[in-house]
């Protein structure tokens, strides 16, 4: 598939001649005949899909969902995974706007960056800009058919979301977690060969990984039911849910009607899942806990670490912008037993999923 813009480049026919198959760049390629070319059947044809050389201009298309061409309709009917690969003068790769488009490209589900390289550019600067080497780019598309899969065979249980306590059958007691941490490491996991069950409370997102097994739950005590049934076999677990620490005493079964009183509701404490967890935890499991603080960050981390029996927690705080509930972003510190510690700074929570699983599969890999 060529662009209008690579057809001052290079012909349809010499690449139609040197692969063998027909080559695309509109939507109607014999005006005479007013032949049509459907781009969603193409699209969806496709295993893989890899753009290069990917210009700024394109970038910025594809990461706004501009279709104003037949390529960018193609693009944007696909359904597999897309590895683009951007090239372009020194300067311009590293403009704000470029930067800013590449970063929501890599959020996206199943977009992989090529990165470019430093070299000679066509302007005679020497920089980063310089597409990937055809070579490298070949080696890319055979090791996503043929991946190394550091997991495969190996369990993991992931938690993700809110829990919510009910009060009566129309309020309940909740917080704001939308759940997409846990889901981004879920299909990180599973990306690697996992064999991956979630235990999701109520949230809006899905993951778009068909083979992950979700278990929907709704309070903290049917997240610890689910957890206990899937613990023992789990050699990966990774707890990033928000699970309530108190639920009412009393759950009315009508709704509390209002009053001119004022009304206490009496809490108790609710089991800490992850602390259960890690006592029940055999060796060759391994745990991983969360800490979203707001204040005393890194102590209150590192004396969860030690109290639940984590192998490492991850560890975000509310007052960076960017991290906590609701944002498609985060900022993580990745602390160890021995009080060893990583920070990583603001990425999409997507990378942040890569950056937690490498991690888990060095630990792992011990």
């Amino acid at each position: 598939m060529l662009t209008k813009d690579a057809l001052e480049f290079i012909t349809p026919l010499t690449l139609s001649t040197l692969s063998k198959n027909p080559v695309y760049s509109d939507f109607t390629e014999n005006k005479d005949t007013g032949e049509w070319t459907n781009h969603v059947e193409l699209a969806l044809w496709a295993d893989l899909i890899v753009l290069a050389p990917v210009s700024a201009n394109t970038l910025s298309k594809m990461a706004h969902g501009q279709s104003d061409n037949f390529f960018m309709a193609v693009y944007m009917s696909a359904r597999c995974p897309i590895l683009f690969a951007p090239a372009m003068d020194h300067d311009m790769f590293l403009h704000g706007g470029t930067q800013e488009n590449i970063l929501k490209l890599k959020s996206f589900s199943k977009h992989r960056l090529l990165s470019p390289q430093e070299g000679e550019l066509a302007s005679g600067l020497i920089g980063k800009g310089r597409m990937m080497e055809p070579e490298e780019i070949l080696q890319e598309v055979i090791s996503h058919f043929h991946p190394a899969l550091p997991l495969k065979g190996k369990k993991a249980l992931v938690t993700a979301g809110p829990t919510f306590e009910h009060i009566d059958p129309v309020r309940f007691i909740g917080n704001f977690s939308s759940g997409k941490m846990g889901i981004a490491i879920a299909e990180e996991l599973a990306a690697k060969g996992a064999e991956v069950t979630l235990v999701a409370g109520p949230i809006r997102e899905r993951g778009k990984n068909s083979h992950i097994k979700v278990v929907s739950v709704v309070s903290a005590n049917d997240m610890l039911e689910a957890c206990l049934r899937h613990f023992s076999n789990s050699d990966i677990s990774v707890m990033a849910a928000a699970v309530a620490d108190y639920r009412p005493v009393v759950q009315a079964k009508e709704k509390i009607k209002k009053s001119d009183n004022d009304w206490s509701l009496q809490l108790e404490k609710t089991t800490d899942i992850a602390a259960t967890l890690g006592k029940q935890k055999k060796e060759g499991q391994l745990l991983i806990g969360f800490a979203l603080e707001t204040e005393n960050e890194n102590a209150n981390a590192v004396a969860k670490l030690e109290k639940k029996n984590f192998d490492m927690i991850v560890l975000n705080s509310l007052k960076d912008e960017g991290a906590g509930f609701g944002t498609d972003t985060n900022k993580i510190t990745l602390i160890w037993q021995g009080n060893k510690q990583q920070e990583f700074g603001l990425k999409a929570k997507s990378q942040v999923a890569e950056d937690i699983v490498k991690e888990i599969v060095r630990l792992i890999q011990k």
